[in-house]
């Protein structure tokens, strides 16, 4: 039974989160990438050139409307284009640009960071039972 006076799992997650976005918006914004997401979908592409917009909203356990609206402010910035896929003529697939793979590894530091700084009172056990613990939930959200 859960403790009356510990604080809803939610509500922390829920303010984790928003402080996670003020700063990613803050460290990103020189770099012309907004809210939303953006930086989640530009490292998946980056990675994984050639994802469809459908492949991506299934990883990210996002909606369609947010996907499409990250894609095209991603293509609109410069970091993304968009083939047309020919197995399938209606499906586009995305890749990368030079100016995302460039600014890949800028993007994985300011993650890094973010990290660093989150865990900073923490030492390695404690980080990778965080991290585990974290991932059970996440696996339990999952399924409401």
């Amino acid at each position: 039974m859960l403790n009356s006076n510990r604080e809803p799992i939610g509500k922390l997650v829920s303010q984790l989160h928003r402080q996670n976005q003020k700063y990613l918006v803050k460290e990103l914004l020189p770099y012309g990438i907004g809210s939303g997401g953006q930086h989640i979908f530009l490292k998946l592409i980056v990675n994984h050139p050639g994802i469809t917009q459908d492949q991506m909203t299934n990883e990210m356990k996002f909606d369609k409307a947010t996907t499409a609206r990250s894609v095209k402010k991603l293509e609109e910035a410069g970091y993304i284009e968009r083939r047309t896929d020919p197995k399938d003529r209606r499906s586009s697939l995305l890749y990368p640009t030079p100016k995302a793979v460039k600014f890949a590894p800028v993007l994985q530091s300011i993650l890094t960071d973010l990290d660093r700084k989150l865990t900073l009172d923490l030492d390695g056990d404690e980080v990778d039972q965080l991290i585990a613990l974290l991932q059970k939930v996440n696996k339990n959200s999952a399924k409401l």
